[in-house]
């Protein structure tokens, strides 16, 4: 299964502790890689990385992983990483033939969220996206996080940063289809910014796009030095674990 990790904006609110965001280091190693190791421990057997702001160093980074790893990993360089993230996804459009699993570079998660969600699959035509139903969770920046309306048959209805009338929450874990980038594209012709979620809307409300719940699987968006925290203090009581 191929997998494209977005890891091209510019990542300002851990700017004071790494110049380039996927490259931060929590736990002994850089974000991205533990996202690399956790995609693959969860199922994914090739890598596409799409980068931009500050490329040369995580281009660079992600070479050396690779061999380290050996997987294959292809990098694909985003000209327009200053706009929405859904561009980015556009930019390796013509790596991604079939279904794909998409992540983002600062999202941590237990590799069984996504052995999951490839075992309950996506439509034909849409997406799945992995959704915590625990909208209470400490670890949750909430008013960041991007919601989700999710029906009672686990269709995604709604989705945005300032919804107001959610049920779930977005970890940015998707396994997609072709159908995601169409969506994309026809919402730049609409007039949208290019973000991923205006994608996830379009299938939304073709029907098309789904939700798999991760129950109370671990995961964490690294996105300010609050949930650096977090996340380090995670690492540290894993360290810790007698079962480590």
């Amino acid at each position: 299964m191929k997998c494209l990790i977005i890891a091209a904006g510019q990542g300002t609110r851990l700017r004071a502790l790494a110049p380039s965001k996927p490259l931060a280091e929590v736990g002994g190693r850089p974000l991205i890689e533990h996202v690399i190791r956790s995609a693959k421990a969860g199922g994914a057997s090739e890598f596409v990385v799409v980068s931009g702001y500050e490329a040369e160093p995580l281009d660079a980074f992600l070479a050396d992983l690779a061999r380290r790893l050996a997987v294959p990993l292809e990098i694909v360089r985003n000209p327009e990483w200053e706009r929405p993230n859904g561009l980015s996804v556009l930019a390796a459009a013509e790596r991604l033939p079939g279904s794909f699993v998409l992540l983002m570079s600062d999202h941590l998660f237990d590799p069984r969220i996504l052995s999951g969600l490839l075992e309950a699959g996506a439509p034909v035509d849409g997406l799945t996206l992995a959704a915590d139903y625990d909208i209470a969770n400490p670890r949750l920046d909430i008013d960041d996080a991007t919601k989700l309306q999710v029906s009672e048959e686990g269709r995604i209805e709604g989705i945005g940063k300032l919804l107001t009338d959610y049920n779930a929450i977005d970890t940015g874990i998707f396994l997609a289809t072709p159908a995601l980038l169409a969506a994309l594209r026809a919402s730049l012709a609409e007039g949208g910014s290019g973000s991923l979620s205006e994608g996830v809307q379009a299938l939304a409300r073709a029907g098309s796009a789904m939700v798999h719940d991760i129950g109370n699987g671990w995961w964490l968006d690294v996105d300010d030095e609050a949930a650096f925290a977090k996340a380090e203090e995670s690492f540290a009581r894993q360290s810790a674990s007698p079962s480590t």
